[in-house]
Formats: structure tokens, sequence, C-alpha cells
């Protein structure tokens, strides 16, 4: 391997970065200025991450990681914030309890704003222009002034990070994530629900405990790890422009942190061995993920781990399966029996949006969420049949109420219905009570796992 740097990514092959700024000057004068920026989030905190998801793979904790598809400028707002947290934090109660573990938590979101896309141009009654790559790169709006990539947006994008990760550690830290504070998680548009009864049935049983616990002398003044918690940020490392810009030497270890996420990914359309993707996320210390689905085989996941993470180090390397319900199960099994019988230190987690994307007759991109739930399903069971621990799920999904994938047992999402709330600006999302119900069916499919190896070890 040549020596790396945080250019060196620039010396090889890059897929979805966008190449086509009209004036390529000025995106480097954004670039230099984002160097000159503060960082987004701290060296210690990726470790502390990285020391958690160590945790996972080693089946001792879960990974809930989740949030908007692509972060937008026209929807920031605290409220959007708030509600996504509230329904991150309902889902981890739901799974800790569920199985009886930790779980950390993970959001899609402070810098999760470019995709890549099928096609680099979209076409509009003959009108051929740039495809929407997300509000860092461009504008949703089909105008050919407002399609063009303009770097300004970097630092648009970069301010909107900064101002989320300071909301979302005031919810963390400042008293808003107390457990005496579960009864308040709830959403008001989902209150009437069969996911939300359920999930107040669960909040009682927790509070009898926490009055047991306090009649003990355990209180969230004298515990702090009832008071607040633990939550991290992630997105898709896309554009290494702006991750370069945002790695910097940490003055306590002298090593190279990207400080614009705690974690970062690479894309199923961009993990090419010998390409920039690769070549940038082997160098940073940060935990980093990698999406993986139909067409990855066994020989070259093991390399793409040789070059990732060398020293086989627990939690540096989650691999997140994105197959589709009707693939997953002649595309993981091999890959689980590699990882396994070569000894790798891998997360195990799964996306169950990404291959289920349909598009119905009248034209709206949806996810039916019985697909999603069988992926989820047939992830889990997989994983586990082969030895692996099914550590953890990554879900495009949103605390507004919004019908953009089909289905749920509660208020199941008609097809009639995803004109009413449709308001994703890339991919369809879960709702609240979508996402809650999940929540409870992976718990029982954990729980039923506890109780298996309890038995094991019993017998």
């Amino acid at each position: 391997m040549t020596k790396w740097t945080p250019s060196s990514w620039r010396n090889k092959p890059a897929k979805h970065i966008p190449n086509d700024y009209p004036d390529m000057d000025a995106l480097r004068d954004v670039e230099s200025t984002l160097k000159g920026y503060p960082p987004l989030v701290f060296a210690g905190e990726a470790r502390r991450l990285k020391k958690r998801l160590g945790e996972v793979a080693m089946g001792r904790s879960f990974l809930l990681q989740g949030g908007d598809c692509a972060e937008s400028f026209k929807e920031f707002h605290p409220d959007n914030l708030r509600d996504m947290f509230r329904v991150m934090m309902q889902m981890a109660v739901v799974l800790t309890y569920g199985a009886g573990q930790p779980i950390v938590k993970v959001g899609r979101i402070a810098g999760q704003f470019g995709k890549p896309r099928s096609s680099p141009v979209e076409v509009r009654d003959g009108v051929e222009l740039p495809s929407y790559r997300g509000d860092n790169i461009n504008g949703m709006e089909f105008d050919p002034a407002v399609r063009m990539p303009d770097p300004e947006r970097l630092l648009k994008a970069y301010g909107q990070s900064a101002s989320t990760m300071n909301l979302l550690r005031a919810f963390a830290t400042g008293g808003y994530a107390n457990l005496r504070n579960i009864h308040k998680w709830t959403l008001g548009f989902a209150d009437a629900s069969e996911q939300t009864a359920k999930y107040k049935a669960l909040c009682e049983k927790i509070e009898d405990a926490l009055d047991f616990m306090e009649a003990c002398g355990v209180t969230p003044e004298s515990t702090p790890q009832m008071s607040a918690t633990d939550y991290y940020t992630s997105h898709e490392g896309l554009l290494l422009g702006y991750e370069e810009a945002m790695t910097r030497i940490d003055s306590t270890t002298g090593r190279w942190y990207d400080t614009s996420a705690h974690m970062l990914w690479i894309g199923n359309r961009t993990r090419q061995l010998d390409h920039a993707h690769v070549e940038f996320m082997r160098g940073i210390e940060n935990p980093i993920a990698m999406k993986i689905g139909e067409g990855l085989g066994s020989d070259e996941l093991m390399r793409l781990l040789d070059v990732l993470n060398p020293e086989n180090e627990p939690g540096r390397m989650t691999l997140i399966a994105r197959y589709g319900h009707d693939n997953v199960a002649n595309g993981l099994p091999g890959l689980a029996r590699a990882v396994k019988a070569a000894g790798r230190h891998v997360v195990w987690s799964c996306d169950p949006m990404h291959g289920n994307t349909i598009k119905t007759e009248s034209g709206y991109k949806t996810r039916p969420f019985d697909n999603i739930l069988t992926e989820v399903q047939q992830f889990m069971r997989i994983l586990h049949s082969e030895g692996c621990w099914p550590g953890g799920v990554h879900f495009e999904m949103t605390g507004q109420n919004v019908t953009e994938c089909l289905g749920g047992s509660a208020r199941a999402v008609k097809e009639a219905d995803l004109s009413s709330r449709y308001h994703t600006h890339c991919d369809p999302r879960l709702n609240a009570d979508q996402a809650l119900e999940l929540a409870f069916l992976i718990s029982e499919e954990l729980g039923s796992y506890r109780k298996e190896d309890a038995v094991r070890v019993a017998v």
C-alpha cells in the first residue's frame, strides 16, 4: 500500500463525486475555508464509539442506526430534530428491554446530505438536467441554475451540521434523555396507535423498576447513566473533498480523525477496492462502515477487510447488509461463514430499506413494510444460525407523520395514502409508528436468542 494522507484519495478513480462544478477554483476555496473551521466531533468521542461498537462486535451490545435518507435545508427545524431524537430513544428503550443489552445509538444526521444517484441526469418533458444529489451539492427544483453544483452549499451544510450537533448534545446530556421522561417521548400524532399503547405498557414496567431502585438509593442524580445518554452521528462519506477538509490530527494520539462525524460509511456503489472512497477510509481512525449487497463475493470482502481493518480491531468495521427481502438468503450466508472462519471482528448490521424500494403505478417511490420486516428477520436468523451476532439495524426513518412506506400493522399506509404526506427529498422513510413497530419485532427476536443462550448455558 502507498503512504496514506488525507488527500491520497485524489490519485484514485472516484465515483459519485460531482466534477461538473462551473468554477473549480471556487470549490477549492470553500474546501480551504472548511479546513480552518472547528471540528464537529472530537477524536475522543470517536474512540468511545469505537469501543462501544467493539462490544457490539463481541455480541454484548446492539447497534441502532437511523435517520433521514438525506437531510435538507428546507426541513431543518429544531422540532424535527427533537422528534427524530424521541423516536430513537423510544426504539432504544424497547430494544434494551427485549435484548437485555446496551443499545448504541447512532443517527444518520448532522452531515447526511449527499446521495449517490443511479443516473447523473434527470429528464422531464424532454428537458435534461443534472440529477438532484443532495442539498450540499445542488437544489431539488427542476431548474438549470438550481441543479448546477454550488460549492457554497458545503458551507451551509457545515453550519446546519454544527447547529444540529449542538442541539443533539443538549438533548442527550441536558435532562431530556432522563429515563424519568420516557412517557414524554411519545409523539402526539402517534398517541392513539397500537404501538404507542405497547410502549406505554413497557414504560409502566420500567417506572416500577425505577421506583424500586430509587427506594434503594439509586437515582438519576447518583447514576448519570439514568439521566443522560450517548448519541453519536454518522453519514456516508461521499464528498471526499469535504471529508478531507474536516480531517485533522488528534493532538493526544497524533493520528488522523475525520471530525465531520463520529462514524463514516462507504456506500454500496463506492466500495471498489482500488478507488478513492476505500483509499480515504483506510487512513482515518474513526469507526467506519461499509454497505454490502448483491455481487460482493467472500474473497473480495476479505480483501476489503484487509485494507480497511488490517489489525482486525473490534469496533473499527461495521458491515451493513442491504440485499432486499428476496436476495438476502442468497448472498449473506456465504459472507457470514467466510468472516467467521477468518476470525474477523465485525459488527453485522441490516439495512432493510435500500433493497426493498419499488415504484407504484401512481409514480411514487416507496418501500413495503412487510418486505422490510422480512429482510430484518432473515438477516437475524441467518447470522444466528451461522454463529454470528446480528448486531444492528440501519433505518431511514423520521419523527414526522409521513406516509412514504406502505403498510404497518397499526395504521397501515395504503397506496392511496402516499400522496397525503409524502415529504422526503430522496427515498421513502419509516414514520414513527412503523419504526416503533419494527423495534418491538426486533426486540422479540433478540429476546428469543437470549433465552436460547440461557438454556444452552444451563445445559
